[in-house]
This record gives structure tokens, C-alpha cells and sequence, in this order.
């Protein structure tokens, strides 16, 4: 069983999500001593952001000779996401959405041919036979029944993303209002790794 980590806040130490994402994989690891982990940071080794030469290479042009080693390594990405059977992702919000080096990556495993494709009947996802677990850290509070709720485009839009992908077996453990205040701050946190520390065996 592989399982790849990947972290996307660039907050290092101080990062809520990433304390969170380490704990799923902790206790991942407990449940199944025999788990491969792999581990990216999106921040420490950022993905370059899509550009035109990218999209005409990918459509069968010859790649500018500067464009090759960064190719080569979106591919890796690829085929790294594509072979783990466990994805465990942290993922702050910022400014209402996930961070750029997130984007990049996810422009990077968004591949049609590979984890969708297009038919008869519209989009069909391929990446159906993974477990995704998201960890979020928001600021604030975004809840369906909230003033702010028009504004979260962070959980919103990952799971549209991997739903996308075909990815059914998606959880997400959230610590909300960060930012509220020291108290407020304490009980979220608590609560992810509460949820964290429960989380089904692998």
C-alpha cells in the first residue's frame, strides 16, 4: 500500500494544516506498519505554473529546451499521484482559496488520457480507486449556514476537482477559525487531531 503526503501551506512550523496532514499519516502508519510513504512539499520544491509552451507540448510539440527538465518532473508528479493508493493532502486557505503552489500541482495530475477522459457521455473519471484525505486550516468560518459561505472556494473547489478525477472516497478534516481568537484557535486545532487520531485503518 503506498501512500503519498503532500504539504502546500507556506507557513512551515507554524502551519496548522500541515500539523493535521502529519497526523493522518501517523496514524495511517500505526494501522498499517507496512505502509509506503512518500512525502512532497509543494512550498520547499514549487511546481512551475502552467504556461503555453507546457499546453503545446503536451499536445505533441517539440519542447523548448528549457521546458524539458520541468516536463520531466510534472511527469514524475503524475505517475507519483497515479501509484499511491492513499493521498493525504494538507491544504490552507488563502484568500478564499487554496494556495498557487496547490494549483500548480493539481494542473500538474488533471491529465486528460490519464486521470479523465472525455466520451459519449461527457467527462469519466479514472483516479476512482484512490482515498483521498484533505486536512484545511481556514481563518475564519465558511459553513453552509454562514455569512461566508459564499466565499469558500477551498473545500469547494478540491472536491470538484477530485470528483472530477473520479475520486469517490474523499474525507476532509477541517480546523476552522484560526483566527477567531487563542481559544478558538485551541479547539480547532484539538479537534482536527482528534479527528485525525480516528481516522478508518488504511
Amino acid at each position: 500500500m503506498k501512500l503519498l503526503h503532500l504539504d502546500s501551506s507556506v507557513l512551515g512550523a507554524n502551519s496548522v494544516s500541515r500539523q493535521v496532514s502529519a497526523a493522518v499519516v501517523d496514524r495511517l502508519r500505526q494501522t498499517d506498519p507496512g505502509l509506503t510513504v512518500s512525502y512532497r512539499d509543494l512550498t520547499q520544491t514549487p511546481l512551475a505554473h502552467l504556461s503555453g509552451s507546457h499546453i503545446a507540448a503536451g499536445q505533441g510539440a517539440t519542447p523548448e529546451p528549457s521546458l524539458r527538465d520541468d516536463i520531466a518532473t510534472g511527469q514524475a508528479v503524475l505517475e507519483e499521484f497515479l501509484a499511491a493508493n492513499i493521498v493525504v493532502l494538507g491544504a490552507p486557505m488563502y484568500n478564499f482559496t487554496i494556495p498557487s503552489q496547490l494549483k500548480a500541482w493539481i494542473d500538474r495530475i488533471v491529465v486528460a488520457g490519464k486521470t479523465f477522459k472525455y466520451g459519449a457521455q461527457g467527462a469519466e473519471g479514472l483516479a476512482g480507486d484512490k482515498r483521498v484525505i484533505v486536512t484545511i486550516s481556514r481563518g475564519g468560518f465558511y459553513g453552509a449556514d454562514t455569512p461566508m459561505a459564499a466565499a469558500e472556494h477551498l473545500e469547494t473547489y478540491l472536491r470538484s476537482v477530485f470528483g472530477f478525477i473520479g475520486v469517490k472516497n474523499l474525507e476532509f478534516i477541517a480546523a476552522d477559525g484560526l483566527l477567531i481568537g487563542p481559544d478558538h484557535r485551541q479547539k480547532a486545532v484539538t479537534g482536527a487531531l482528534q479527528a485525525a487520531s480516528s481516522l478508518n485503518a488504511a
